[in-house]
């Protein structure tokens, strides 16, 4: 299946351009005008880079980056712009972008850009943390040895719920749509029905909740998926 890119960009020009040029490259394009079309479009099927022109009318493309990285979307995003000022570059980068370029550009060189953060994104598998430790209320979850416990004692989780409850924590504040949920935790090639997800879903809050009919941690999200709430720190 070819990498996804979604382009975010005013110009229809430029947006037919980069999504013909990006196409042809073996890229699946999808190109919108504006940061509600991007919502939209990212709540229908992640991307795996997302392009940003930094000019943008409304919500421009720095709001909207450092929105994507408040709800803890961590897809590469590289960010577009005519001016060559450092100052924005600078600016762009700290509000959470991968990578920058300005305009005029070669295509060519867009090329290598993308395949060098899809590099960095696939060096973490699904662009989750595989180390470090994480605590919401009295649990702790420590990646690198994939063991929860609560409150000093353990709780038996399958590798794939602990993924799944990885996924969400690392998305947390964020309602996950079930295609997300499979794409970000199992691989967008993953062989996994909306059905499995809600069936794993109900074995984790068996496992964390305290009433698993009426869940604080991992919330339903009424035709849309799960959304975990908790407040994490590191």
């Amino acid at each position: 299946m070819p990498d996804r890119v979604i382009v975010l960009d005013d110009d229809p020009e430029l947006r037919a351009l980069l999504q013909r040029y990006l196409g042809e490259n073996g890229f699946a394009v999808r190109a919108v005008s504006n940061s509600t079309a991007l919502d939209r479009a990212l709540a229908r099927d992640p991307a795996d880079v997302i392009i940003l022109d930094l000019m943008m009318p409304g919500e421009d493309e720095l709001s909207v980056c450092r929105r994507l990285r408040a709800q803890n979307d961590r897809t590469p995003i590289i960010m577009l712009t005519a001016r060559g000022d450092p100052v924005d570059r600078v600016l762009g980068l700290e509000m959470g972008a991968d990578d920058y370029l300005a305009k005029p550009f070669m295509p060519r060189e867009l090329l290598a850009r993308i395949a060098a953060v899809l590099r960095r994104r696939n060096a973490s598998p699904l662009g989750l943390p595989m180390e470090g430790v994480m605590h919401f209320g009295p649990f702790r979850l420590d990646l690198a040895h994939m063991r929860l416990t609560r409150d000093e004692r353990q709780i038996e989780l399958s590798t794939r719920e602990f993924v799944l409850l990885r996924t969400l924590i690392t998305h947390r504040g964020r309602p996950l749509s079930r295609a997300q949920i499979i794409a970000l935790a199992m691989g967008r090639d993953a062989d996994v029905t909306d059905r499995a997800v809600d069936v794993q879903i109900a074995r984790l809050r068996k496992a964390i909740e305290d009433d698993p009919a009426s869940p604080v941690w991992i919330r339903t999200v009424w035709g849309h998926g799960y959304l975990f709430t908790a407040e994490v720190s590191s």
